[in-house]
């Protein structure tokens, strides 16, 4: 083996090694910046073995396009609907606890998408259809101040919001199967 051969040995263990890494991320955006890595030691590699064409292929479509693709995917793919009625009385007590669900979402790297409904009838449907992920209904004690209550139809979701969230007067509800009964669980 010569001196000129080694780097190309390390340059291809490489491969593998960031292979390994890329399926073994859980979190997407580290997994694109693994899988950039990959895309520019395989570009490398195709360089140094003579093939510069495929380099830049391999640069520009297998690692610079996926990897905007990927991005705009994993994005758009990360993003809690919440279903809310639209003639809320409150806005400023339910406005505090919208600011809660966003910061529990963006530490996650989600965002929150409120959807307004009419009707909480409306709201119910559309969980139910799964057009949305959760819902926020306000409902008023006796003395006349608002407990809003959040249903949730993802397991995922709902442990985060039972685990995390502390705004007052909030009641947590999964949906465990959207033809039976609801678990709720009151905070």
């Amino acid at each position: 083996m010569s001196e000129g051969e080694i780097y190309i040995y390390a340059i291809a263990a490489l491969l593998p090694l960031t292979a390994i890494m890329l399926v073994l991320q859980v979190d997407p955006y580290n997994a694109l910046i693994v899988r950039g890595i990959l895309g520019a030691i395989a570009a490398l590699l195709y360089a140094v073995l003579g093939a510069p064409d495929v380099a830049l292929t391999e640069a520009l479509v297998g690692t610079m396009l996926a990897i905007t693709l990927y991005a705009v995917a994993v994005r758009s793919s990360m993003v809690v609907r919440l279903g809310v009625s639209a003639g809320e009385e409150d806005n400023e007590t339910r406005e505090g606890l919208l600011e809660e669900l966003r910061g529990i979402v963006n530490k996650r790297q989600m965002r929150l998408e409120l959807i307004s409904y009419g009707e909480e009838e409306d709201l119910h449907t559309a969980l139910h259809d799964k057009e949305i992920h959760a819902t926020c209904i306000a409902e008023k004690t006796q003395d006349g101040k608002p407990v809003y209550r959040l249903i949730i139809r993802l397991q995922r979701l709902y442990d985060m919001m039972q685990s995390e969230l502390k705004y007052p007067s909030t009641n947590i509800t999964y949906l465990c199967n959207l033809n039976s009964k609801e678990q709720e669980v009151k905070k």
